[in-house]
């Protein structure tokens, strides 16, 4: 399971011109899930996600996590994400889960966000969205379970 975290000020969703999902300062997660990957996969990096000292303290340094920041996080399924670009021009995507596998392991991160002390909301799967966001910092972080075992 592979996540892009950005450390942002706002971020939101929209689809098909609707706004379905927006946060204020918080992380914005992009979330792809692997063939192969297990709820292990979701539980660390949710672990990882909550826990990050990513947010500044008092002094100007990072060191503090979203939770202790009191943010918010805003989760977007994306199988891009495991796009192998080794050969040729055109992305594989044979790495990504099936969307009956993937889309619960979604929903059980989200579930351990939310035990973790977060507000979270969420993208819509397997739909065309839009993302805005304001980095802020900037600071993205690329995690990757199958690194931290």
């Amino acid at each position: 399971m592979r996540a892009v975290i950005q450390r942002v000020s706002s971020a939101g969703v929209t689809v098909a011109g609707d706004k379905i999902a927006t946060i204020g300062a918080g992380v914005l997660v992009f979330l792809g899930v692997e063939t192969g990957d297990a709820e292990t996969a979701a539980d660390y990096l949710a672990e990882k996600i909550a826990g990050l000292r990513i947010f500044e303290d008092s002094d100007g340094k990072m060191n503090r996590s979203v939770v202790a920041s009191g943010g918010e996080a805003l989760v977007v399924s994306q199988f891009t994400l495991l796009a192998d670009c080794r050969k040729g021009r055109r992305p594989g995507f044979s790495a990504a889960a099936a969307p009956e596998i993937a889309e619960p392991l979604c929903n059980y991160f989200v579930k351990r966000l939310k035990i973790l002390n977060l507000k979270v909301q969420t993208g819509r799967f397997r739909t065309d969205m839009a993302v805005d966001l304001v980095n802020d910092g900037p600071v993205t972080i690329l995690l990757d379970s199958d690194r931290a075992f």
